[in-house]
């Protein structure tokens, strides 16, 4: 299940290493097996595993009569996700990464039903993000931390290795969502290896904005959710407002304030995301 770019770590004890960074840097990437601890995945999971937040979300449509929901929210807030958020531990890992302070862009929470979840298109998280007034590439990130296992059967994440250094594609929407350009992407297929990042729940893979990447349909019996925290450094103010925040201060937590944070149910704060006040999406696509 090995790939490029991938480490292992004590959850209880992480720390960014030159090398994560370095790979970061080469290839676009770094892997963590065992992000989190088992009660660092279990209170995650139960955090998102609800009503509450399900209802929150839209479908994207995949062009081809199937689709996954996302349920998307600005501010971190007080809950366990935004503890989470908040925490040294992936805040704090993305400011290293980046080399400066950065606020809580969005979190994405995306889920894929089994046997029904669609696909999500090949593209760029700038590529959105460029749409939204984003200048700098460089000073954005994702964090991808699955909530169940993601394998090839169920639409684990696929990325083009290296592929960050081709500057951003265009993009266009393509049935309900944002997509590169698909020739040049066929293109770049021939250089950057084609890759499956098959994950274990609690695992994290930290990505540059620019990296390509894509995921097929879960054909499996299990869900794939997998939750998505996103950052920008201060000094990449986006150039106007739109549906995610400008440069808000983001107060960050110890590690355990995460563990030992018990409010799973208040969402005030949080500001979700809908469908129609976001140009890079479509809710309403079949």
């Amino acid at each position: 299940m090995g790939i490029q770019g991938e480490f292992t770590c004590d959850p209880t004890a992480f720390k960014v290493t030159p090398e994560m960074i370095q790979s970061y840097n080469d290839v676009g990437y770094f892997l963590v097996r065992g992000f989190l601890s088992n009660p660092e995945l279990d209170k995650l999971k139960t955090a998102v595993e609800h009503d509450r937040f399900f209802e929150k979300g839209f479908g994207l449509a995949d062009g081809t009569g199937k689709e996954s929901r996302l349920v998307m929210w600005r501010h971190p807030g007080n809950d366990v996700t935004g503890m989470f958020a908040r925490s040294e531990k992936i805040a704090g890992t993305c400011e290293q990464v980046l080399g400066g302070e950065v606020y809580h862009y969005h979190t994405k929470l995306m889920t894929k039903a089994a046997r029904t979840g669609g696909k999500h298109i090949w593209h760029q998280d700038y590529g959105y993000w460029y749409k939204n007034g984003c200048l700098f590439p460089d000073m954005m990130i994702s964090g991808f931390i699955p909530i169940d296992r993601c394998y090839k059967e169920n639409g684990c994440l696929e990325i083009l290795v290296g592929s960050h250094k081709c500057g951003r594609i265009e993009h266009t929407m393509k049935a309900g969502q944002t997509g590169a350009d698909l020739d040049r992407v066929a293109e770049i297929r021939k250089i950057c290896p084609h890759t499956y990042v098959e994950m274990d729940a609690g695992d994290a893979l930290f990505f540059h904005a620019n990296l390509l990447h894509t995921s097929g349909d879960n054909l499996s019996d299990t869900k794939r959710w997998v939750l998505i925290p996103c950052y920008n450094r201060k000094d990449n103010n986006p150039l106007y407002e739109h549906h995610h925040p400008q440069y808000t201060p983001l107060e960050k937590v110890k590690d355990s304030a995460f563990l030992e944070c018990q409010n799973f149910d208040d969402l005030s704060g949080k500001m979700f995301n809908r469908p129609e006040e976001d140009k890079t999406v479509d809710g309403n696509a079949h």
